[in-house]
């Protein structure tokens, strides 16, 4: 099975078109508080006219049904990412997946969902995730790690966690908020060339 690649925090056409053109497998965009936060009319405008052939993720954290249901409304994203407590709150539009977040340091709840991305205690902040945490509950559900990745040290992370997939945000730009094409593209050849490694 092929190393799912997201590449997050995008606020520009031009990250977007590298992201795709990279092989990344879905893009995402910041709803919540960030140097990386678009509104969902920004989002919209971004991806205006263009043919998307990986699924966008709207990346929420706590949000009200009110701003969920604007950024459904206006966005119309594939998915809806955010912490998994957030979910019980929420009354999810019909055809929105979701991806739960899990964050190190807190216990996750049982049971696991069939599919979740497992974060650093603080979203956005490069900070690396707990690996070691990561790596077990990788053995029990298909986990997404993020947290403090870049291209340096992607394939440590995907030998040592063997996750289902990996998400990048701070570890591919060029200043904050600011992503880099050729970042982009060196991350998604090291995390390829480390599941190849790794034998998945």
């Amino acid at each position: 099975m092929s190393l799912w690649i997201k590449i997050c925090g995008l606020t520009s056409r031009e990250a977007i078109e590298a992201a795709i053109d990279a092989g990344a497998d879905a893009i995402g965009f910041v709803f919540a508080p960030s140097k990386r936060q678009v509104t969902a009319q920004r989002a919209s405008a971004l991806i205006d006219a263009m043919t998307m052939s990986v699924p966008r993720i709207a990346v929420m954290q706590h949000p009200t049904q009110t701003q969920l249901d604007e950024v459904w409304r206006v966005f119309r994203p594939d998915v809806l990412q955010t912490d998994a407590e957030d979910l019980h709150m929420l009354k999810i539009p019909a055809g929105l997946a979701v991806l739960p977040v899990y964050r190190a340091g807190r216990a996750p709840a049982a049971p696991l969902p069939q599919q979740l991305l497992f974060e650093g205690p603080v979203s956005g902040t490069g900070i690396t995730a707990d690996w070691n945490a990561a790596a077990e509950l990788a053995t029990k559900t298909r986990l997404i790690l993020a947290g403090g990745l870049n291209a340096a040290n992607v394939a440590e992370a995907v030998r040592s966690v063997r996750p289902f997939g990996v998400d990048v945000s701070s570890g591919v730009e060029s200043a904050p908020g600011i992503k880099d094409a050729g970042r982009i593209v060196e991350f998604v050849r090291a995390a390829r060339a480390a599941q190849n490694g790794a034998g998945q």
